[in-house]
């Protein structure tokens, strides 16, 4: 199943909510695609979703040939079914990519992303990001407090945030 991300526009507020998209489920998570995201710099609607959701700690990264250092060593990795033990918030400020996500019978559902488009995938969630045919994403990447880079390759479900997500979605069944 691919999605269009705009096919499941929402901002991201409040703290504790759920969004069904067929047999996939969100929990705390969303795809903000009303951001500009020309006027990421100065825009009140991105500063209000920091602001609400504590993401204290931002950069960016260009995902390309000629900006990411060992680029082929790159998208090999992040591609590689994985999880995180926080959350993973993405902001397209250009160009565009996929996210692959498991649900809840453990198949993958493609999400393609592009400008404007943010994404927050929950702590334990496995997942993989490639980009397109056209090989650039330019992203947002966004933290609440210090950045932890890790990933935990599959399979990783000994971690306690790997429990905690599917303990929320065995309750959403």
């Amino acid at each position: 199943m691919s999605m269009k991300s705009s096919q499941f526009m929402f901002l991201c507020r409040g703290s504790s909510w759920s969004l069904h998209l067929g047999s996939l489920t969100f929990h705390n998570t969303g795809v903000c695609c009303s951001l500009d995201a020309d006027k990421y710099e100065n825009d009140p609607e991105l500063e209000k979703i920091r602001r609400e959701r504590n993401y204290s700690w931002m950069d960016i990264i260009t995902i390309c040939k000629d900006k990411l250092p060992n680029y082929e060593e790159k998208i090999k990795m992040f591609y590689e079914e994985h999880l995180h033990l926080d959350d993973e918030i993405r902001y397209i400020l250009d160009g565009s990519g996929y996210f692959d996500v498991r649900d809840k019978e453990d198949k993958w559902i493609r999400i393609f992303m592009e400008k404007g488009d943010m994404i927050t995938l929950p702590a334990g969630i496995y997942h993989r990001f490639t980009v397109d045919e056209k090989n650039y994403a330019k992203a947002m990447r966004l933290f609440v407090g210090e950045p932890v880079w890790t990933a935990y390759n599959r399979p990783a479900d000994h971690f306690e945030a790997r429990g905690q997500y599917m303990k929320f979605l065995a309750q959403t069944a």
